[in-house]
């Protein structure tokens, strides 16, 4: 079973095509809740993917929680630059969904405030607020891969 990126009100196309590489890469199916800040035909978008739209299993969405619909059993891990768990600490398997906010305010508050245990973060130095989205998608993501032992990867 693939992991998943959820990428909630994305706002910048170079992100979510860089994301959407990663997810070619990886196996991981892309799930885009709407509102998105660009349209799907802009050109940096496509660019950043590059030629593997193709091999990206893209979802939309309407609102987040058409997302938790989707996925009932799902675990659902929320990056944030306001929790204190490291991203590294948590044990992943199989379906797990990580879930990204937009690039100028991240995820809500009452989100977070929600699943307090299901919170994960970088650690960075004070210098800045925040990683790029798109790498901070990848790194979480190759985390999980790593834990799983890459299944279905080569190298």
């Amino acid at each position: 079973m693939p992991f998943h990126i959820v990428l909630v009100e994305p706002e910048i196309p170079a992100n979510t095509g860089n994301i959407a590489r990663t997810c070619a890469a990886t196996g991981t199916h892309l799930h885009l809740v709407r509102p998105l800040g660009f349209s799907t035909d802009d050109k940096v978008l496509k660019r950043a993917g590059l030629d593997y739209w193709y091999a990206v299993n893209i979802t939309y969405y309407d609102s987040f929680n058409e997302v938790r619909s989707a996925f009932p059993e799902g675990r659902f891990f929320y990056a944030s630059t306001r929790s204190s768990r490291r991203y590294s600490e948590m044990l992943y398997k199989d379906g797990d969904l990580f879930v990204f906010g937009k690039e100028t305010k991240g995820l809500p508050q009452s989100l977070l405030d929600e699943n307090p245990g299901q919170s994960i973060r970088m650690p960075m130095t004070d210098k800045v607020r925040s990683l790029n989205l798109a790498n901070s998608a990848a790194i979480v993501v190759y985390e999980a891969l790593r834990q799983t032992g890459f299944p279905g990867l080569e190298g």
